[in-house]
């Protein structure tokens, strides 16, 4: 599978801005990308003032990232603020080629920056199928818990985190990361923003690709980046049949 992450400067609260930069980066990728990860929030910023940005689940931003889906017969996935029953939630889009979607809610909410007062958070997983492979996506605080991202039955091939990570906590974003891969035996994406927010609060990005042993496909870049890479399904299937760590581990009951 094919695989874009785009890295940029989200420009603060800056809709059209920041969905014309998308369309332009992907119009410069090859027609034969499978899939386009965004980061957290990337229409917006991480916002703590949903009700100026908050869409239904079929507004705007929605018709516009289906829109390129389907023109450039890709996967787009990325988290905008949506409203349902007068509720706001950091909501993920997994939208497919055919314009087709499924969504998942943000579980872990950041509490530091108050998210927990505005938004609601997910009461699930979601394990999106697609092209042979089986991927969660997860965003940003979700890292940092990691029974939530646990692989129960090898039900997931690519772990998938899209952010808004701070720059002076780059380095957590690194090191877990890294467990993440190689607790779970998985391909892990992680997608960040960079540049800088209203409030003074710096992202460096770091995003990267990792292997199921931990190991850098794409090192953490700086900067606004793009980049794409190609992940190998039976390099992933030769080493959870070579080693049987995943099958040594506990279980658990998640609630």
């Amino acid at each position: 599978m094919k695989i874009a992450l785009l890295q940029f400067d989200t420009i603060w609260e800056d809709k059209q801005k920041n969905l014309s930069y998308v369309s332009d980066s992907i119009d410069k990728l090859d027609r034969d990308t499978d899939l386009v990860v965004l980061p957290e929030m990337f229409t917006t910023g991480f916002s703590m003032l949903p009700e100026r940005s908050a869409e239904l689940e079929n507004g705007p931003t929605f018709h516009t990232i289906q829109q390129l889906a389907l023109k450039y017969q890709t996967a787009i996935t990325g988290s905008w603020i949506t409203e349902e029953e007068e509720q706001y939630y950091n909501r993920l889009y997994f939208i497919y080629p055919d314009g087709s979607y499924k969504t998942y809610d943000k579980r872990h909410l950041f509490t530091l920056s108050g998210e927990q007062k505005v938004y609601e958070g997910g009461t699930h997983k979601s394990i999106v199928s697609y092209k042979g492979w089986n991927i969660c996506p997860l965003i940003c605080y979700d890292l940092r818990f990691p029974v939530y991202s646990r692989i129960v039955d090898e039900d997931y091939d690519l772990l998938l985190y899209i952010a808004s990570w701070p720059d002076r906590r780059i380095f957590a974003w690194d090191s877990l990361l890294k467990a993440r891969a190689i607790e779970n035996m998985s391909y892990l994406i992680a997608v960040n923003r960079c540049g800088s927010d209203p409030s003074g609060v710096e992202y460096s990005g770091h995003s990267q690709a990792l292997d199921p042993m931990g190991g850098y496909i794409v090192e953490p870049m700086e900067g606004i980046s793009t980049c794409t890479i190609k992940l190998d399904k039976n390099m992933l299937t030769e080493l959870r049949s070579k080693f049987n760590f995943l099958r040594d581990a506990d279980s658990f009951e998640l609630k």
